[in-house]
């Protein structure tokens, strides 16, 4: 008969095979990406692996099996960072629903952005589908600064968007004010405006001078002087249609330091677009921090009561009536049609480039895609729902203007890079690496493409096919989510 002691040993040593056992068999993610073609544009690495994720991070990426209590067998698709909108005006979940359908994580209003910054970014916590942020709004700034214009802060609700459906009755109250000029203690109160925003966490000041004809230049070059001093970039709608306008805006930031991103590119230099593009190159090859964006279409679109179609807009855009959609309807415009619209105000649909144009843009180093996405409306412009992708699908795949690597590098790493500095949380996203955070698009690069149009309106794009935000899912098998809201703020690196 064995000892007691004997006993005991083999009872230890089971117990121990067991316990063994167990830690090999308990699951070490709480989700697996498996088998995927990652692609990381800043490791340059594109193959085959399998992706751990644990705790909203991406903790592993191997090329051996990971176990998690779910996997996900991803194998035929391709497993990128989630991509990164810097330039959007539709901000509420309905257009973000489009959004993440095109594969986009993190959507952010930089041009304009908002008035109210801090009742804005506590009205969207806990109720965005996509990570979200917004820029300081210098129009809504420089009104504040204006005494007929000023609204108190106590009826200023959940902040003022400039381009919103919603905020007619404040746009209408505030654009005599884009006509108006500053005087020199308007400007500096404007400029502590600013400042204040950005201590409310705003990224950057939007500075969209195209529509405010009232904006002498000393106004301007204040403000590029105050985001020079603060390293606080600027999002420019630059103050007129032509390269020359692109130029004078690469100079105040050259002159004052100030970090710039010229929105839309390709509608700001039009025929230009290539000269537009080499001089913001030109400029980053001499040390100056300067970068620029397009969308994939010919059309651009604003609001038909801005000051864009103020007299000589046909001359200045070389186009006519004919060249405008009527967003509301699809119609195109007419003399009698634009003098009756122009008087209520809505949006339009602007005909007014060339495929060769966008081609060039979307081919030229280091220019970013941003979709320049509108408010929801049934025939709002596509790029609201189809802008990555496009590029994707049209640019990559079908017509071969740029591999695929670069394509997702444009609409990732390039625009997380351009925000690091302003908003440190970006140096965790636009990347597939041990880590950054799980912001993830999974997409089939054999069918991935838009299917918004002009005609027909806004559509969910194909292909994309799986998106993750902060390690949870809000898109699977190419279905939305319902009732869960993932989305993060994004906050400049100012905010008290």
């Amino acid at each position: 008969m064995k000892s007691f002691k004997q006993v005991f040993f083999f009872l230890a040593i089971l117990i121990s095979l067991c316990e063994l056992s167990s830690a090999q068999t308990k699951p070490e993610f709480d989700l697996v990406l498996s088998g995927g073609r990652v692609i990381d544009p800043e490791t340059k690495l594109d193959a085959i692996r399998n992706v751990g994720i644990r705790d909203h991070k991406i903790v592993a990426i191997s090329a051996t099996p990971l176990k998690g209590r779910e996997t996900i067998d991803v194998s035929g698709l391709v497993v990128a960072p989630g991509f990164i909108d810097l330039h959007v005006h539709g901000i509420t979940n309905k257009e973000q629903e489009y959004q993440l359908h095109d594969g986009v994580t993190t959507a952010l209003e930089l041009e304009w952005g908002m008035g109210a910054i801090a009742k804005w970014y506590q009205s969207m916590q806990s109720k965005s589908l996509i990570n979200y942020g917004a820029s300081v709004c210098w129009p809504f700034e420089r009104s504040q600064a204006i005494k007929a214009y000023q609204i108190s802060k106590n009826s200023r609700a959940n902040g003022f968007h400039l381009l919103s459906a919603t905020a007619d009755s404040v746009n209408e109250f505030l654009k005599p004010s884009f006509y108006q000029s500053l005087n020199t203690e308007q400007i500096q109160q404007t400029l502590k405006n600013i400042q204040s925003s950005l201590a409310e966490g705003a990224i950057g000041i939007g500075v969209p001078v195209g529509y405010l004809p009232g904006a002498k230049e000393e106004e301007v070059y204040r403000v590029y002087e105050l985001a020079g001093k603060m390293k606080a970039p600027i999002f420019t709608h630059v103050r007129d249609v032509g390269f020359v306008f692109v130029q004078q805006a690469i100079s105040d930031a050259m002159l004052t330091g100030a970090p710039l991103h010229i929105v839309h590119i390709n509608s700001m230099s039009l025929s230009n677009i290539s000269l537009g593009i080499e001089m913001v190159q030109t400029a980053r090859k001499k040390g100056f921090d300067i970068s620029t964006e397009l969308y994939p279409y010919t059309a651009s679109s604003t609001n038909l009561a801005s000051a864009v179609f103020d007299e000589g807009w046909q001359k200045k855009m070389d186009i006519s009536y004919g060249d405008l959609q009527w967003v509301a309807t699809g119609e195109r415009l007419t003399k009698e049609t634009f003098n009756a619209y122009r008087k209520t105000g809505g949006m339009v649909i602007i005909h007014v480039m060339k495929p060769e144009w966008i081609k060039a843009g979307i081919a030229s180093k280091g220019t970013m895609i941003a979709s320049d996405g509108m408010p929801y409306a049934l025939l709002a412009h596509p790029r609201t729902a189809g802008t990555f992708s496009r590029v994707l699908g049209k640019y990559s795949r079908e017509e071969k203007l740029i591999d695929l690597s670069t394509a997702i590098e444009k609409m990732t790493l390039l625009p997380a890079k351009r925000l690091e500095t302003i908003a440190p949380v970006m140096r965790k996203k636009g990347r597939i690496q041990v880590g950054a955070d799980a912001d993830i698009t999974i997409f089939n690069p054999a069918t991935v493409i838009d299917k918004a149009d002009f005609e027909k309106g806004l559509a969910f794009s194909d292909g994309i096919e799986y998106v993750i935000v902060n390690g949870t899912f809000i898109l699977r098998n190419g279905k939305t989510i319902n009732h869960i809201f993932p989305g993060q703020p994004i906050y400049g690196k100012f905010k008290n």
